[in-house]
C-alpha cells in the first residue's frame, strides 16, 4: 500500500484551491494514474470528477465545506481538546515532533494540526507521521462521517486516507467515539515512496 503516496496526494487535494490549482491538480492525477490500489484509485476519481470544476467555484465549496462547521474542520486537535488548554499543549507537542524529525513549519502561520501540514509531515517522514495520523483516526473519522452526512466530495479524500491507517473504518459516530474510547489499533503499514519531493511545510497550503 503506497502510504506516502495517499498521503501526499490527499495533503495537496485538502488544501485550498488558489492559484496553481490546475497545475497541482494534473500534478496529483498523474501521480495515482499507475497506481492499481483502492485508496489511490478513490483519489483519482476524486481528481477527476473536479477537473472541470473552476477552481473559483471549487475554492467556495471548500470555504463552505471546512470553514464554516466545526464538525469539519480540517484542524485536528478540535476532535481531541475543542477550545481548551489542553488544544495549546497538544500544539506544541506536534510542533516538537515535527522539530524533532528535522520538519518546521512554514512562515505563513499555518498550525501543526491543520490536517494537510499533518499529512505532508506523513508523507516525508512516514513512520513518525502515520503514528501521528493514528493517533488522530477518531477525528479523522469523524470528519469523514461528517463529509459524507454533507454530500461532500471531500468526503472520498477522507475515505482514500483512513482506508491506508490501521484498523477498519467505524460504521457510524457510535463507533467512531467507541474509537475514540479504546483508542485506534496498531500494526505495521507499508510505507512506500510516494511521488517524487514534498513541499515544504505551509507552501501553497491555504488561501
Amino acid at each position: 500500500m503506497t502510504v506516502r503516496l495517499v498521503c501526499q496526494s490527499a495533503s495537496l487535494l485538502l488544501t485550498y484551491p488558489g492559484e496553481g490549482w490546475a497545475e497541482t491538480l494534473s500534478l496529483v492525477a498523474g501521480s495515482l494514474a499507475d497506481s492499481r490500489e483502492t485508496p489511490a484509485r478513490t483519489l483519482a476519481d476524486f481528481c477527476a470528477d473536479i477537473a472541470a470544476v473552476p477552481a473559483l467555484e471549487l475554492g467556495e465549496r471548500y470555504v463552505a465545506t471546512f470553514d464554516r462547521s466545526r464538525r469539519r474542520t480540517l484542524f485536528m486537535t478540535y476532535y481531541t481538546d475543542g477550545d481548551t488548554r489542553a488544544r495549546g499543549a497538544r500544539l506544541a507537542d506536534m510542533k516538537a515532533l515535527y522539530r524533532t524529525h528535522g520538519w518546521g513549519l512554514g512562515d505563513d502561520g499555518e498550525l501543526p494540526d491543520f490536517l494537510p501540514v499533518m499529512l505532508e509531515f506523513a508523507a516525508r517522514v512516514p513512520a513518525p507521521g502515520v503514528a501521528l495520523l493514528t493517533d488522530h483516526r477518531p477525528g479523522l473519522e469523524l470528519l469523514r462521517l461528517a463529509l459524507e452526512d454533507a454530500k461532500s466530495g471531500y468526503a472520498a479524500v477522507l475515505r482514500a486516507l483512513c482506508a491506508v491507517l490501521p484498523g477498519a473504518s467505524p460504521r457510524d459516530r457510535k463507533e467512531a467515539r467507541e474509537l475514540a474510547r479504546t483508542g485506534p489499533p496498531t500494526e505495521t503499514v507499508g510505507l512506500e515512496s510516494g511521488f517524487g519531493p514534498v513541499r515544504a511545510p505551509g507552501e501553497g497550503s491555504r488561501r
